[in-house]
């Protein structure tokens, strides 16, 4: 079976379906799409005819496309369903979703790439009023997901959710990745840290990382 991944290396959405395609023991061939170079090769007419959102990833195989790595990451789970990134009760699976969607709904998009170009050129934001918006935003979802994994009965053990990653951790990863970029001050968060060190531990976390992409700079 083909399957292609639009990705860009240090993009934490593609980063997010890298993690999942590995922990599934699914290969992809990846095409790169370069979000810097001459103005940003997803805007170009030929990626947004791919992907009319001009974002990445894009996820495809058998001649069908998703957009949306979660919408990718819940596709895998439902055509793949060996090796789980959801827990089998539907209340746990909710669980889950919540925790996962905290990141990639209220974290990631106040620091994605277009809103800071957005800041920095249209509207005239100074670097250093900008470093501190991307700050605010990741502190203030970590806060929310620090405390929402040490509260009685949140279900963590080991990971997110219980002792085998989820898709939780797949979007929990990326977004460490991004505070660590960007200099934000991880000390109030031991319990995401914890997660992210015994994910990183795992192959799937490893080979996924943006350092060993092919198009890594």
């Amino acid at each position: 079976m083909d399957r292609i991944l639009y990705t860009y290396f240090r993009s934490s959405a593609a980063y997010r379906v890298r993690i999942a395609l590995n922990l599934k023991g699914l290969t992809a061939t990846q095409i790169p799409v370069h979000l810097v170079r001459d103005g940003g090769e997803h805007l170009k007419p030929e990626y947004k005819a791919i992907n009319p959102q001009g974002l990445v990833p894009v996820f495809g195989e058998d001649g069908m496309r998703i957009s949306q790595s979660l919408a990718i990451l819940e596709y895998l789970e439902e055509q793949y369903p060996g090796t789980p990134l959801l827990p089998a009760a539907a209340a746990d699976r909710a669980r889950v979703r919540q925790l996962a969607l905290v990141v990639a709904c209220e974290i990631h998009p106040l620091n994605n790439l277009r809103v800071l170009k957005y800041l920095s050129g249209t509207l005239g934001v100074a670097e250093a009023a900008k470093s501190d918006w991307i700050k605010h935003w990741i502190a203030e979802g970590f806060a929310a997901l620090e405390a929402e994994l040490t509260a009685t009965g949140s279900g963590a053990g080991k990971f997110c959710f219980g002792d085998t990653p989820t898709i939780a951790d797949c979007c929990l990863v990326p977004q460490l990745f991004n505070a660590r970029r960007f200099e934000v001050d991880l000390s109030p968060y031991p319990t995401l840290v914890a997660i992210d060190g015994r994910c990183q531990a795992l192959p799937a976390f490893q080979q996924a990382h943006p350092s060993q992409q092919p198009d890594a700079q």
